[in-house]
């Protein structure tokens, strides 16, 4: 990856009216990497992204895109899945991509074509009507659409809409080859699991402000409510004890958090030392340490 950003947003604000869309924001999207923009609607996700491909001009501070803090709304080196269809409905989907592609200064395209084609299973399509195509077909064309030029810079917005599991999956394996030849992706969902599996980081914005912006490991460890579960070879009752609190059974697990005692006995500062007490209390045959799901987190935030 380059050592530069490949997106460099310092101290933005926009405003439409009274109503302040993004406040003060900070990011930085390391070049070849794999970004996950999440926000609830209306949090002022979708501006940053339109002031990304300069369809918005910030009212105070700076966006930086591959190097440049100024630019037309259409760069060659920006490409863009949007999560509306923006298809030409009568034109033949080989017309159409010649037709992006060309926009994108990218002349001698059809062996580009073909491969992409060939790659999501819409070859037999090419000389199909767009309005012929279902709709995970054209969100398919759609996606050849965007990374056929080798884009520097791909903006996905929800990119799996329409999508079976199976079409699915063979959309996020081309995601991960157009990273390794180096793209760096920006990835607009509200598919948690999905963005807590595919990005390399993940930016939250709600009510216009940046509240998360780290690895999906970095943001587990912060909102980590030190909740472990446990099976013990003979039945063990933990309520009661003051160590534990909201102590609750599945089968033969035991599903507890750590409560704050500041002049406890025992020291349960990690993971290894909650083990060696438990262990104490009876012979342990389970144990694991848990942590919230990205949206558990999410929901936590958007629901404050």
């Amino acid at each position: 990856m380059s050592s530069s950003p490949a997106i460099e947003i310092q101290q933005v604000t926009k405003t439409f009216g009274s109503q302040v869309a993004v406040n003060r924001l900070d990011l930085q999207v390391p070049s070849g990497s794999i970004y996950g923009f999440i926000g609830p609607n209306g949090s002022g996700k979708t501006t940053t992204l339109r002031m990304i491909l300069r369809i918005y001009q910030p009212d105070e501070g700076r966006v930086t895109v591959l190097g440049q803090s100024s630019g037309k709304t259409a760069d060659d080196r920006v490409g863009y899945l949007p999560e509306e269809r923006g298809l030409y409905k009568r034109m033949k989907v080989n017309d159409l991509l010649t037709y992006y592609a060309r926009l994108k200064g990218c002349y001698n395209c059809q062996g580009k074509i073909d491969r992409w084609l060939e790659r999501l299973g819409a070859k037999d399509w090419a000389k199909k009507r767009i309005d012929a195509l279902s709709k995970g077909m054209a969100q398919k064309v759609q996606f050849i659409a965007s990374v056929v030029a080798e884009p520097q810079l791909l903006i996905l917005d929800e990119p799996f809409s329409g999508l079976d599991p199976v079409n699915m999956e063979m959309l996020k394996d081309a995601i991960l080859e157009v990273q390794k030849q180096g793209t760096t992706i920006i990835f607009s969902t509200h598919d948690m699991d999905t963005a807590e599996r595919m990005c390399d980081t993940v930016f939250m914005i709600f009510k216009g402000n940046k509240v998360l912006d780290g690895s999906v490991d970095q943001i587990k460890n912060q909102f980590a409510k030190r909740q472990f579960e446990v099976r013990f070879d003979q039945p063990l009752q933990l309520q009661g004890r003051p160590e534990f609190t909201n102590v609750t059974q599945q089968g033969e697990l035991l599903q507890f958090q750590l409560a704050s005692l500041p002049n406890a006995s025992h020291s349960l500062d990690s993971a290894s030392q909650v083990l060696a007490y438990l262990q104490t209390l009876g012979s342990v045959n389970h144990f694991r340490s848990q942590r919230p799901t990205l949206h558990d987190i999410f929901v936590q935030i958007a629901s404050a």
